[in-house]
């Protein structure tokens, strides 16, 4: 047995995953890989990134480049062009990450699946009674990102994000080991709430969910980063517009993306608890009695690059 299949024999023992990754100075870890991942050293980069793929799945082949100068280059590496075609159905939300699917569904209750019988309430995790009151009949889906992915993320589709809150808290793992032990946990971590209006008015919300080794979102279209530091406002009103599939900002690491979607949404065939998916993948597809609402003028590029 290869030395990564003995590794990764050890990880998968939830138990021992939880520990290692949970009962931990989660804080003070993060912190030092986030300065540890700046350092600019080839050599030293090298190295890490071999030390890496002993515990992930690194697969740089769609990658831009592979010569990175520090580990945090590769962290939120950009890829080939082409590498991920997005879907033009003008009917369809794209999935915004490359991810594997975990719990999606029908909002329920004002409640969210989590994991298997481990729900929570949606106002804990938003914090916004209008919003929860506009998802109250809609779609969710999880996404969670594993630290060898693709970690920048996308606008799933034509879009003017109107607004970004900002809610700090802790930094727990965000992998099934986890979801499955700390209740509510999407709702303790540190987290941003991204509100995208659609051509047609409807309101598409993405929450990136910041974990342990990651607490760090940045936005094409704020010039703040969001992390562990950051202690200016928490309501961030702004008007950027971006086009299906044009990049908004990135992950370091990896964590977790939760995307609503209103009533008149239902999630597209295939998209189940355990599937692989990738940036510009069908996500949700319009209900066929709503889409005329959807189906209003598209943001072409040009009036995206004229803001």
């Amino acid at each position: 047995m290869t030395l990564r299949k003995r590794i990764a024999s050890v990880w998968q023992q939830e138990h021992i995953n939880f520990l290692l990754t949970n009962r931990i100075p989660r804080r003070y870890l993060t912190r030092f890989i986030g300065w540890f991942s700046q350092i600019e050293n080839r050599w030293l980069c090298r190295a890490s990134i071999a030390l890496w793929r002993l515990f992930v799945d690194l697969d740089l082949r769609d990658a831009k480049s592979t010569q990175f100068s520090s580990l945090h280059e590769c962290f939120v590496r950009e890829l080939k062009e082409g590498a991920r075609p997005v879907d033009a159905d003008p009917q369809v939300l794209v999935s915004p990450c490359d991810a594997i699917v975990g719990a999606v569904g029908r909002i329920e209750r004002g409640t969210v699946l989590q994991a298997k019988e481990q729900a929570y309430a949606l106002r804990e995790l938003l914090e916004d009674d209008e919003l929860v009151d506009y998802y109250r009949h809609g779609h969710y889906a999880t996404l969670r990102l594993t630290a060898g992915m693709y970690h920048r993320f996308h606008a799933p589709y034509d879009c003017r994000v109107e607004q970004v809150t900002y809610v700090t808290g802790d930094i727990w793992n965000v992998n099934p080991p986890a979801l499955r032990r700390v209740q509510s946990l999407f709702c303790k971590n540190e987290r941003a709430t991204i509100r995208c209006r659609l051509p047609g008015g409807q309101l598409i919300t993405l929450v990136p969910i910041a974990a342990i080794l990651v607490a760090s979102i940045r936005l094409h279209f704020l010039d703040v980063l969001l992390h562990l530091k950051y202690r200016g406002p928490n309501v961030l009103p702004c008007d950027a517009a971006l086009a299906k599939g044009q990049e908004m900002g990135w992950f370091q690491h990896g964590s977790t993306m939760i995307v609503f979607a209103p009533q008149g949404f239902e999630l597209c065939e295939g998209i189940g608890t355990g599937v692989r998916i990738q940036m510009g993948r069908a996500l949700f597809r319009c209900a066929q009695q709503y889409q005329l609402a959807l189906a209003g003028p598209r943001l072409s590029r040009e009036r995206q690059a004229a803001g």
